[in-house]
């Protein structure tokens, strides 16, 4: 089996390969999984650390086990740190179920190990049994493509290269090398879902194959190979209609697309929007402007004829201006500019003052004559929503002169009777 996980390793490029092999943690829970993979690592030549989580879920067990695993390190004179948590109330602070916090809390302390002893990766001991049990998981939970090509080799800095091995070739390998190792009752009995599927399902899944093992890993394999080609489509599907620039998606383009909500789905989830607040958004597709969906995040905002993605932590507007008064002449130009703005300065009223724009404002655009309301303005020129948030007005006393960037007053205009010009300069306008 050594040469089998070694071949791994390099297969998968799991780790680096070389004369002097790179610094591992390596997760020790005390079982037969943990114990073969310490103990293959070790002897492969890379420099282990090994680390133990005590989560305090199962009273004096939990001390068996940490006693254990510090003995077991201790006689294989590798490095061994320990860590407890209070499981049960960090589930219940942050929420979620006690697995989840378990499984958060090991790996955001791995990583903490990881980055303190500058070690290359985290190595974890999962195997093919593990993969087939969270294929059927997710399976039963209802998942994407991605939830039934199983457990990955690699995950970041997380490796795990005993995924070539199974259950059972870990047993003969431990009971062969006269290996110790614990058992947790926990997995014994049918208290979660995984272990239902472990002690029941699969059993009754090779009563009806004997070798519904192998089929599954060739069925995941499968899978893995066709998920390239779906990334592959996806990857060039968002490039056509979404612009990462300005965090907007093109819906007519979108709606062109073979799949699209499958690329609806693709870009949303890198912005934290759940399943089913994807599928929402896809609905709207076909629906009015004006719809906002949420993520932690972001909010997406379905406009006239693209979504736009704003951040939910954007800056304030922060704005800054200068103005200067000069006297009038024949020969005076007036530039176009969009951040700057030519008034008559008599007519004025100091200080200029800078607002956000308000239900019922109106002024009396350049070129016209009448009053028309700034919303009216906004939609006309088919504004979106954060760019009427964004917008600030420059204003003479109760007077708007200005919607800043875009149109001024017409009854501040410069005309041939002005005799001092001002010009407002706007050197920021930003979020």
């Amino acid at each position: 089996m050594f040469r089998k996980v070694r071949n791994y390793i390099a297969e998968q490029n799991l780790l680096p390969a070389g004369k002097s092999l790179p610094k591992v943690i390596v997760g020790l829970s005390g079982g037969a999984d943990s114990v073969v993979l310490l103990y293959i690592l070790n002897r492969l030549g890379y420099e282990c650390l090994a680390a133990h989580c005590n989560f305090h879920l199962r009273g004096e067990e939990a001390l068996r086990d940490e006693l254990f695993a510090i003995d077991l390190a201790v006689s294989w004179n590798i490095p061994v740190y320990k860590q407890n948590f209070d499981t049960q109330a960090v589930a219940k602070q942050r929420g979620i179920s006690i697995e989840m916090a378990a499984r958060d809390l090991r790996y955001e302390w791995f990583e903490q190990l990881r980055k303190e002893h500058q070690a290359e990766a985290i190595a974890v001991a999962h195997h093919q049994d593990d993969t087939i049990e969270t294929l059927l998981l997710n399976l039963i939970r209802g998942t994407g493509l991605r939830g039934l090509t199983g457990i990955q080799p690699k995950n970041g800095k997380v490796v795990r290269p005993l995924l070539c091995v199974s259950k059972k070739e870990i047993l003969a390998f431990a009971e062969k090398n006269q290996l110790p190792f614990i058992t947790d009752s926990s997995n014994l009995q049918e208290n979660y879902t995984r272990n239902k599927i472990r002690l029941s399902l699969i059993p009754l899944l090779q009563s009806l194959n004997p070798s519904v093992h192998s089929a599954l890993l060739r069925t995941m394999e499968n899978l893995h190979e066709i998920e390239k080609i779906y990334d592959f489509y996806i990857q060039q599907s968002k490039s056509q209609v979404f612009d990462n620039q300005s965090n907007t998606i093109a819906i007519p383009l979108l709606k062109n697309l073979p799949s699209s909500e499958a690329v609806l789905f693709e870009i949303l989830r890198m912005y934290g929007f759940g399943t089913e607040v994807i599928r929402d958004a896809y609905r709207a597709v076909d629906s009015q402007a004006g719809k906002e969906f949420y993520s932690p995040e972001y909010t997406l905002i379905r406009d006239r004829n693209q979504f736009l993605l704003v951040s939910n932590e954007e800056k304030p507007v922060e704005i800054q201006y200068k103005m200067e008064i000069v006297e009038n002449s024949p020969d005076f130009e007036i530039r176009k500019d969009k951040n700057t703005a030519y008034f008559d300065a008599d007519k004025l009223q100091q200080p200029l003052t800078v607002r956000k724009w308000q239900k019922g404002d109106k002024f009396v655009p350049f070129g016209m004559n009448g009053f028309q309301k700034v919303s009216d303005y906004f939609n006309n020129h088919q504004f979106s929503k954060p760019q009427k948030e964004q917008t600030r007005l420059l204003c003479s006393g109760e007077d708007i002169i200005w919607i800043i960037g875009h149109r001024t007053d017409n009854r501040y205009r410069v005309g041939e009777q002005t005799r001092k010009i001002a010009i407002v300069i706007f050197d920021s306008f930003y979020l």
